[in-house]
């Protein structure tokens, strides 16, 4: 664990972080209608939408209320300095916050970053796959509520968690509770009404795994199981990072980069304060 974390002004997360790329017209599902609508009310129903049919519910509620007895159990096991990747509404973020530990949430979801703010946890508006601030020495990665699929590619998600932890760093993510799925789709986010009519976003790639399927990508990946547990119906895997890869810069440590402040630009890539 960590005994010194560098804590700096948004200014300074600029430039240890250079500006996130996006192309244009690429689809940003998460952060469009109707996702940001179940989020500022708090509410679903919500799902994801295979090409077939098959509904998988999102549990809207839980995300929006305090982090529960589960939730907690994850946070007892956090190490250092915690970065949060796709914290939605920031329950994880502001839990950790009221601890005075370190914590960072992203997520490309303004209604999510924005809440997260609220909630007062601190929160960037960016995805994964974008430059991060203090890339290779973040000492604890969350993948929850079902974060390892983001993508639809868990090995790239696992190689990209690699760039972002310190050597020896720990992840923790949760799995799909049938434990032997192991498969990339392609989902819509719906928000369905009475007589199954409602909005939709656009397609995009994801994944689900249990823990067998996501032990078996770890494992081939330079990944160390260190542990698993289930509770309140939710399956969870933490692993240690030994494969010590650099960040994009080539820096390695343990120091980590936070804003102590909140800008007040709510543009893609900078913490967004309240409204």
């Amino acid at each position: 664990m960590s005994t010194a974390h560098e804590i700096t002004s948004p200014r300074m997360i600029g430039s240890d972080c250079p500006a996130p790329v996006t192309l244009p017209g690429a689809p940003r599902p998460w952060s469009a209608d109707p996702y940001s609508e179940a989020l500022v009310t708090g509410r679903g129903p919500l799902f994801l939408r295979r090409s077939d049919g098959w509904l998988l519910p999102l549990e809207v509620e839980r995300w929006c209320a305090g982090a529960d007895a589960a939730d907690m159990r994850v946070l007892d096991h956090c190490e250092g300095a915690v970065l949060d990747v796709g914290c939605g509404p920031g329950r994880l973020v502001a839990e950790l916050a009221s601890r005075g530990l370190p914590a960072l949430g992203i997520d490309i979801s303004e209604a999510a970053v924005t809440r997260t703010v609220r909630l007062g946890g601190q929160a960037l508006r960016r995805s994964v796959f974008e430059p991060l601030p203090a890339e290779g020495r973040w000492d604890t990665v969350l993948l929850i509520d079902g974060n390892i699929g983001i993508g639809g590619d868990p090995a790239a998600l696992l190689r990209r968690m690699s760039q972002l932890l310190k050597h020896g760093g720990l992840l923790i993510t949760e799995t799909a509770p049938d434990s032997e799925v192991g498969e990339p789709v392609t989902v819509q986010v719906v928000r369905l009404t009475a007589g199954a009519h409602g909005s939709a976003g656009p397609p995009f790639p994801w994944a689900r795994l249990g823990t067998p399927a996501l032990l078996r990508l770890a494992t081939q990946a330079d990944w160390h199981p260190e542990r698993q547990w289930t509770t309140g119906g939710r399956s969870f895997v933490a692993l240690r990072n030994h494969g010590g890869r650099a960040d994009r810069s080539g820096r390695r440590g343990s120091a980590t980069v936070i804003s102590s402040r909140q800008d007040r630009d709510p543009s893609p890539g900078r913490t967004v304060t309240e409204r």
